[in-house]
């Protein structure tokens, strides 16, 4: 047997294994399984089996020994070179007329998916490339990898062709050859493919862990509520705590708080070292600013205990943060507009510059004029009495459900990092230098600001001690977890400090140990984040993150399609990047604002993604009847077993602008699977542009089918059993349909209008004795009514046949029966049902408060 921690075994086991030659590189044509895929491979390219690489992991024994079965499928693409570099580029081959699907960045931080049929199809920075290829009825992926201290990408070359990027991110770290910069798997699945392939690099690499070796927050199974489109930056305790009230009287109770950008002490360089900068409320005016104190901002700081509580709390105006922030864009606005009148030529710039300084005016007025500074020591962070201690004291003595309470922080402290000399750290300004890989990406206000303001990089050698001067400064407040955002800004100021990957490694080393002393290892969330750096060096510890862009309320380049052009984008993010980054972390779908004109179509998709609900609403602005579709009362969700995915007949096609497809994900409950259908068709990728941008001719009512089949039922143990179910009974949630299927039946035809959608739930249905068809559906008050379903038995002799069933929720319980059963019981006493003709099985309930939620049906035939 192979020790956990002794890979010489293993690796002897896998140099005697037959190879069976899955993959053949010869005379320039890379074959795999006797097909060729690549043609044109430069001399200069070699491939080298997975055993031939692979030397010591510290992965668990069944891991290992799972690689080790599976090594003959895949093995590493290297090249080398003549002359060293601290970049190089290096064609990898030819492909044409070939269906691919791959992951690539559009920014920095946010990777999407993209399709196509040859290499000049791929984008800059693409992550992997997954081929379709029937003629040996398999799939193939390749991953550009870490190799030393080099990151790699793929990108496009011309005629077909394609290259691989390697790159240290300093021109001090150089190298000329590469062993295994890219990993090659073949599969005849396409999701077990990512298993495999992700399984393969965490044996070799030892830098990652999978997320089946780590715990998931708790927060994954609760619902939670973040400040972020509430507020900006002008969030402050009276805010925070009228939002958390507003969600408990409207029956919906959060059971965490992300305080998100905000809080900090932050203020820029030509400011008053020893305060904070004043009246920020967009997102891109903090984006210069740095930390100069490790603790909270003077409105936090300020709090004092207690007074929430009492008789006379501060007042709050929920209209005030609307009103900055609408006064705010309109400031934004008329900065562009003097932006372009420069851009024109014209000189005289007083009625611009006129404006401006009126609007500046006016926002100072909504803030209530030009606030007295607090010294540092007016109000001290230890003081028991004041400040974030005090009020996640109080929230927690009002809000007994509120379990936990994350506040942000950038990846550096601050968007621009911590300012020299301000703290006990050794922090330096360090001007930001972008890879030429992220030329070919969206333009982005952050990374203009961050270029123009350089990161105030806080020493490698102290980043263990920055992480935790922090986190235990918040742990000992309340807060129970970070989410840490702006994290790929590394790359961009790597040059003195060993390149991207050895300054990654520091930072990440540092804040994985803080997140294990501080946030019982598994409190953050991590985002902007979407770079396989990140996965491949960062997530030993950390276990959760965000798969999307964010969630836009309002449209930010004034598209003719306004607010309905990014939601469906959103998706498309989320649902594909989950097929790899959900091998390492459990996927976050981001937030969304329950009374926006997209919410129920949001809804529709956290409801089935597997992860945690939360929402953005401002104070005042809600659709608690939305809501209630996707939390219980006691702020938990009726979440899917797993992480929602493409289904087969999405994975090659453009389900944002090829007028036709839906994007269809599936997933799993206890006792089901689940299909959700959305209409994301109207906005995506101009590689031309490159740019995100609407594409109205697209938005339109998209016809398309959902099959049984659609679900992967073998890729979880317990579903298995299920496909082998003769016939299932499928509910639509939105048409409130009930429908048979089986294996062998026709497709179900569906029309969704644009940003609209349909849920499947389908249940196989039990043939009990006397010829009795049962299936039960779950509560269809919510959106998931499957996954309300937590128990259930079948009984079924000569004397009795009995179904019991444990369901969390109230409101209508639907189950399908062909006959009506004799008795129906309701926590032990018999009440009255609805049986109709047709199957369908009704009983009305309450929510059980004294259990939690949870009644106990029982149906006697």
């Amino acid at each position: 047997m192979v020790r956990p921690n002794d890979s010489s075994s293993l690796l002897r086991i896998c140099k005697q294994e037959n190879l069976d030659k899955h993959f053949e590189l010869l005379e320039g044509k890379f074959s795999v399984k006797g097909f060729p895929l690549l043609s044109e491979v430069p001399s200069n390219v070699f491939f080298s089996p997975f055993s031939s690489i692979f030397k010591s992991s510290d992965a668990p024994l069944a891991l290992l020994q799972r690689v080790q079965a599976l090594s003959h499928k895949g093995g590493f693409l290297g090249f080398h070179k003549e002359a060293p570099s601290d970049r190089l580029m290096n064609p990898l081959g030819k492909f044409t007329g070939r269906e691919f699907l791959s992951i690539f960045r559009f920014k920095t931080w946010w990777s999407t998916m993209w399709m196509g049929s040859s290499g000049s199809d791929l984008q800059m920075e693409t992550q992997w490339v997954l081929f379709n290829v029937p003629e040996i009825k398999s799939y193939v992926i390749i991953i550009p990898v870490i190799d030393g201290s080099f990151r790699s990408a793929l990108h496009p070359g011309t005629d077909g062709h394609f290259m691989i990027c390697a790159e240290s991110g300093s021109t001090k770290v150089t190298a000329s050859s590469f062993d295994a910069i890219a990993y090659v798997h073949v599969s005849e699945n396409p999701y077990n493919i990512m298993k495999e392939a992700y399984s393969a690099l965490r044996v070799h690499l030892n830098t990652f862990k999978l997320l089946e070796e780590k715990t998931a927050p708790s927060l994954v199974d609760k619902f939670g509520w973040c400040t972020w489109d509430a507020f900006y930056l002008t969030v402050e305790p009276a805010g925070v705590w009228h939002g958390v009230n507003d969600f408990v009287e409207g029956g919906v109770t959060p059971r965490f708080l992300i305080i998100d950008d905000g809080w900090q002490s932050i203020n820029t360089d030509d400011g008053n070292p020893n305060e904070d900068a004043k009246n920020l409320v967009l997102g891109g005016t903090q984006m210069t600013a740095r930390l100069h104190r490790l603790d909270d901002c003077e409105k936090f700081r300020k709090y004092k205990g207690g007074s929430m509580l009492g008789p006379n709390p501060p007042s709050f105006d929920p209209k005030k943060p609307k009103m900055l922030i609408s006064k705010a864009i309109e400031l934004e606005h008329a900065e562009k507009d003097r932006d372009q009148v420069i851009q024109s030529g014209v000189t005289d710039l007083s009625p611009s510059e006129a404006r401006i300084q009126k609007l500046k005016q006016e926002l100072d007025t909504l803030f209530g004029g030009e606030e007295k500074s607090v010294s540092s020591g007016s109000y001290s962070c230890k003081a028991e009495g004041y400040g974030m201690k005090a009020f996640t004291r109080d929230l927690r003595t009002k809000f007994k459900g509120l379990d936990d309470i994350y506040v942000w922080h950038a990846l550096c402290g601050a968007w621009g990092g911590v300012r020299p000399g301000s703290t006990n750290l050794n922090s330096k300004i360090i001007s930001c230098k972008l890879s030429p890989g992220l030329d070919g990406t969206m333009t982005d206000l952050a990374v203009v600001k961050i270029v123009e303001g350089g990161i105030g990089l806080v020493h490698p050698d102290q980043a263990g001690d920055f992480y935790d001067s922090m986190h235990s400064y918040l742990a000992n407040a309340g807060i129970t977890g970070v989410k840490v955002d702006v994290i790929h800004s590394l790359e961009y100021v790597s040059e003195d400090y060993g390149g991207r990957v050895e300054l990654a490694k520091c930072y990440y080393k540092g804040l994985s140990d803080s997140l294990s002393k501080n946030f019982k290892g598994s409190g953050l969330i991590s985002s902007m984040q979407q770079c396989n750096d990140f996965f491949f060096l960062g997530t030993r510890q950390i276990s959760m993150g965000r798969v999307g862009d964010d969630f836009w309320f309002q449209d930010p380049n004034g598209d003719p399609m306004g607010v309905y052009w990014l939601q469906g984008v959103h998706m498309i993010h989320c649902a594909y990047n989950s097929l790899w980054m959900g091998q390492i972390i459990k996927p976050d779908w981001d937030m969304f604002q329950s009374d926006h004109l997209c919410a129920k179509f949001h809804a529709g998709s956290r409801a089935i993604c597997g992860g945690p609900v939360y929402v953005s609403d401002s104070v005042g602005g809600h659709d608690f009847e939305l809501l209630k579709k996707l939390v219980y009362p006691d702020g938990t969700i009726p979440r899917c077993q797993d992480s929602a995915l493409p289904t087969r007949d999405c994975l090659f096609r453009n389900p944002l602008f090829d007028k036709k497809t839906i994007l269809k994900i599936w997933n799993f409950n206890k006792y089901g699977g689940v299909i959700g259908a959305f209409n994301c068709q109207g906005a995506g990728w101009d590689p031309k542009e490159q740019r995100i941008k609407g594409y109205s001719e697209c938005y339109k009512p998209i016809s398309g089918s959902v099959h049984v089949t659609d679900i992967e039922w073998d890729q979880k143990k317990e579903a298995a059993r299920m496909r082998e179910a003769e016939e299932f009974i499928v509910y639509l949630s939105q048409a409130e349909e009930l429908l048979h299927a089986s294996p062998q039946s026709e497709a179900i035809q569906i029309t969704i209008q644009p940003s609209s959608f349909e849920i499947f739930s389908f249940v196989p249905i039990k043939k009990l004795r006397a010829s009795i068809d049962f299936a039960p559906v779950g509560l269809t008050d919510m959106f998931n009514s499957g996954g309300t379903i937590q128990e259930l038995e079948y009984f079924d002799s000569e004397a009795e046949t009995r179904v019991k069933i444990e369901v969390k929720g109230g409101g209508n319980f639907l189950s399908y029966s062909n006959a009506s059963p004799k008795k129906g019981f309701l926590n032990g006493a018999e009440v009255a049902f609805e049986w109709l003709d047709n199957g369908r099985l009704t009983l009305n309930f309450p929510w059980a408060e004294t259990a939690g939620g949870i009644s106990h049906v029982v149906f006697l035939f």
